[in-house]
């Protein structure tokens, strides 16, 4: 699987009653989750146990958790939910009928990356350590540039302010050129240009 080394695959059910009863979600957390996933599996553990790779400080271990899911789409709350729960590096497989997506969650986001069908993915593990690793795989997710000197998390965030502020901008030049009034059409006008500096600064910065 993700053309991973045979060393790394196990086979290891995580029942959803077991989560449950262990964690205790909330109801509304509990229902949505039951909703959409049908059954979580470990099915790769990339490890100095199963690789000829060494730990780093913060990171001992990566799985890859199968997430079966019962819908097309999977709440970026259940993702939340899992990553709180359990206190490991975990990489989710979300995999719906013949298509399938990784999500992980990092600086308080989700990142989840394109579907594609199942053969057509292919992990790199690439880095030094287990560390390096772990943040060459959330960038691969989350189409992330880590050469312009700003940490993953840093990246993550201003990416994040990035894609709101584009989505605003286009929903006022929409807004304006709508606009009959000539004074609001201008002020909404100058508003796009101040978020367009404002953006320009992020991807300066």
């Amino acid at each position: 699987m993700f053309g991973l080394p045979r060393s790394t695959e196990i086979k290891k059910p995580l029942p959803k009653k077991a989560i449950f009863d262990r964690f205790k979600p909330k109801p509304d957390d509990r229902k949505l989750f039951d909703e959409q996933i049908n059954r979580l599996v470990i099915v790769a553990e990339i490890s100095p146990q199963t690789l000829a790779v060494n730990a780093s400080l913060d990171v001992s271990a990566i799985y890859l958790i199968l997430v079966s899911l019962k819908t097309p789409e999977c709440d970026k709350k259940n993702i939340v939910l899992l990553s709180k729960l359990i206190d490991q590096r975990m990489l989710f497989v979300l995999q719906y009928e013949d298509t399938v997506r990784l999500a992980v969650y990092r600086a308080e986001r989700v990142l989840v990356s394109e579907s594609k069908s199942l053969h057509e993915w292919k992990l790199n593990l690439r880095g030094l350590d287990l560390g390096a690793i772990w943040e060459n795989i959330i960038a691969e997710i989350g189409s992330i540039d880590l050469t312009k000197g700003k940490s993953l998390d840093e990246t993550i965030i201003a990416n994040e302010c990035r894609e709101k502020l584009k989505k605003k901008i286009a929903a006022l030049e929409k807004k304006a050129m709508n606009e009959k009034q000539p004074r609001r059409k201008w002020e909404l006008v100058e508003e796009v240009k101040r978020l367009k500096n404002e953006m320009e600064e992020f991807s300066n910065g």
